[in-house]
């Protein structure tokens, strides 16, 4: 996953491990399984909170049949189909499972309410999708409608605040806990703030129409956020107003609280993604935990215009034909499901429902013209990605998909082609130069070239760009062997299985290459040593010694290991053992001087019971998970303070002036973090944050 794509989801991560593991592998069928029977408990759950929340109203048996109704439209609504197919997207349906699950546990068993034992599934919620912070306010409403509906409003309000505290409490921590887990390089969207809440009211007045005719679904949305007050704005803005009389006059009607409640429940659960401004202003899924509650309003409506305008016996002799309309409607909607299940059947048939109904959609014409490039239809998949040029004119992933058609196309002997691709490729470059996917790309395509020295200097950039990313490094060591440079592969294919011991295809290049020599265990203890993993680093250097008793290298190499870990008798030894066999290896002998004066040096070891600078990082570290920055940055100062080259330390530090908004600082420490370790990411991406932070306090 990109890094400015990656939340804290574990529910939903732990499920899906586990789907993984009872089908021994990624098998759909299992993932599927398991998302459709959580939905199905969900339709049952919603069954009995629309009874009881009726019953409390107005005790009747007509309203077994009308949430009955209310659950059945829910289950077999087309606008459900994305959350249930879209695997990854399972946390819309754990977010909704866990707050009504808690909702009805709170209302069903009384009794469970002082234990907390509700809060359980809430948690579950929480630890899914933060969407589900809202269930607070939820349940706050629920006790003021629908438990305390004869006294005062004001003692009303004061009883439903304190229902809801133990629920609050718990969401504010859950809250921390998730803010804490996120990584800095998180990035929700690149859409203008006020202009993504501008168009919300209008997405919204489109999710209430899409509850009766649901007939814009589509899998990525060409709605663009409003620049200015526009017909469609002020159309939801008018529609909010609406919604706003509505929940004033139904709130005043204890009868009709069931239709407050449900507006409410609607516009409660849109608000998290209509302030906080997301990459997309719309989603099928966003609609999931909003219909809940306005389900729930419509079919309580129906009930009191039907209870208002048609009476008793009437009722009774219009009850078959409510039924044949009611099984209607119902067939109708399960049909809408069904086409929207046959749309999310595979890639090609998703992003073709979406390219027809989205047209002006750059993302789903480009994702579109993907599944025609797997399938070899170039020149398809070359017109769809052009198309797309046209409204994501400066996409980097475009560009580089430009690229690989064009290259394709070439290989088929149409020779123009190279030179379009090496554009496109070039033009990915220029748009995300600190995107590590547009100089893998390219180089990639600079290797079946023949360019393999150009493409060299752009997989290196790749590397340097996201170190951990195994692309561009099996890249990289093909690129050596072409060149004949089996020394420069040996290093390439020890640094990557260094970072993934487990690579294939880089364990293939080394068995190809009869790579498994002392210098391959010579190298590979290198690349451990500079990564700071000393052990590995010892045990890969005796393996070297295994196969060549009398590299000296090697022992140079434990040497080096044993003073990483402050054993500076091995270290000297080993050194010592190296000169022994080779008289002329300098470094060895730099490593044997500096070795010994760090032996006799006063202060190379903590006095006991004091500090070293890992103690002052791990507890900075552990200060600023607990939020208390100040303290933090203190810690991370006495750590430079005793290890001036820690590029931990450093790193500590621009945390911590990051959670203080202090940007020229935090930017400065993230610096010397990258000057001292230019490989590490973690610095990079504070470094990144702090510039962007301090980009936008400017404006």
């Amino acid at each position: 996953m990109l890094t400015a794509n990656q939340t804290y989801r574990p529910m939903v991560s732990t499920s899906l491990a586990l789907d993984y593991a009872m089908g021994h592998g990624y098998k759909p069928f299992w993932f599927h399984l398991t998302t459709f029977f959580l939905f199905l408990g969900l339709v049952c759950l919603l069954y009995v909170l629309y009874r009881n929340l009726m019953d409390r109203i107005r005790p009747s048996p007509a309203n077994a049949w009308l949430a009955l109704l209310g659950a059945a439209w829910f289950g077999l609504h087309p606008a459900m189909a994305e959350t249930v197919n879209y695997i990854i997207q399972r946390g819309d349906l754990y977010c909704t499972l866990g707050c009504v699950a808690a909702l009805v546990l709170y209302i069903v068993h009384p009794a469970w309410r002082k234990w907390g034992l509700y809060l359980l599934p809430m948690v579950a919620a929480m630890l899914s999708k933060p969407p589900a912070a809202v269930f607070p306010v939820l349940l706050l409403l629920y006790v003021f409608f629908f438990e305390h509906g004869g006294e005062r409003a004001g003692e009303r309000w004061r009883k439903s605040f304190i229902a809801a505290l133990p629920s609050l409490a718990v969401t504010g921590l859950l809250l921390w806990l998730q803010s804490a887990m996120t990584p800095k390089s998180f990035t929700p969207s690149i859409l203008s703030a006020s202009a993504y809440r501008l168009t919300q009211p209008f997405v919204w007045l489109r999710y209430f129409g899409a509850l009766f005719l649901p007939l814009h679904l589509n899998a990525d949305t060409d709605l663009n956020a409003f620049s200015g007050l526009n017909a469609e704005a002020c159309a939801g803005i008018l529609f909010v107003m609406a919604l706003a009389v509505a929940i004033f006059y139904t709130a005043r009607r204890r009868e009709m609280y069931p239709i407050a409640y449900g507006l409410l429940w609607f516009i409660i659960t849109q608000l998290p993604t209509s302030f906080y401004p997301l990459s997309e202003v719309e989603n099928d899924h966003r609609m999931f935990f909003s219909f809940v509650g306005l389900i729930l309003a419509i079919i309580w409506s129906g009930a009191l215009l039907v209870q208002r305008w048609v009476t008793a016996e009437q009722r009774v002799g219009l009850q078959p034909l409510a039924v044949v309309l009611a099984v209607m409607v119902l067939g109708g909607y399960a049909y809408g499901t069904h086409r929207r299940n046959e749309a999310w059947k595979d890639e090609e048939s998703l992003w073709l429902d979406d390219v027809q109904k989205s047209p002006h959609n750059g993302r789903g014409l480009m994702n579109y013209a993907l599944t025609q490039l797997d399938k070899g239809n170039y020149p398809v998949a070359l017109a769809y990605f052009e198309n797309a040029l046209n409204y994501t004119p400066n996409y980097p992933t475009l560009e580089i998909n430009l690229g690989v058609v064009n290259a394709a196309m070439a290989d088929q002997g149409d020779a123009v082609r190279s030179v379009e691709a090496e554009r496109h490729f070039v033009r990915a470059t220029e748009l995300a130069p600190e995107e590590d996917t547009t100089h893998a790309f390219y180089g990639r395509w600079l290797i079946s070239e023949g360019r393999e020295q150009e493409a060299i200097g752009q997989l290196q950039t790749a590397i340097t760009l996201s170190p951990a990313r195994m692309f561009q490094r099996e890249e990289l060591v093909e690129a050596y062997e072409l060149m004949g440079q089996v020394d420069a592969a040996r290093q390439a294919a020890a640094e990557a299985l260094a970072i993934d011991p487990t690579d294939g295809n880089i364990q293939a290049s080394l068995l190809a290459q009869g790579t498994q020599s002392a210098a391959y265990w010579v190298n590979l203890s290198l690349t451990q040593y500079n990564q700071r993993l000393y052990k590995d680093s010892i045990d890969s250097a005796r393996r070297a010694l295994e196969l060549n008793p009398k590299m000296a290298e090697a022992w140079n190499n434990i040497g080096s290991g044993e003073a990483g870990l402050l054993q500076w008798d091995e270290a000297i030894q080993a050194e010592q053992e190296a000169l022994r066999l080779n008289p002329q290896l300098q470094i060895a002998r730099n490593n044997l001087a500096a070795y010994s004066q760090m032996k006799v040096s006063v202060g190379t070891r903590p006095a006991a019971g004091a500090k070293s600078a890992t103690d002052y990082i791990n507890e900075s570290l552990a200060l600023n998970r607990a939020g208390k920055y100040a303290e933090s940055l203190a810690a991370a100062r006495q750590a430079v303070r005793l290890d001036p080259k820690s590029a931990a330390a450093w790193n500590n530090i621009a945390a911590a002036d990051e959670a203080l908004n202090r940007w020229d600082d935090a930017i400065d420490a993230a610096q010397h973090a990258l000057a001292l370790q230019p490989d590490f990411q973690l610095a990079r991406n504070n470094l990144t944050w702090s510039q962007q932070q301090k980009a936008l306090a400017k404006k």
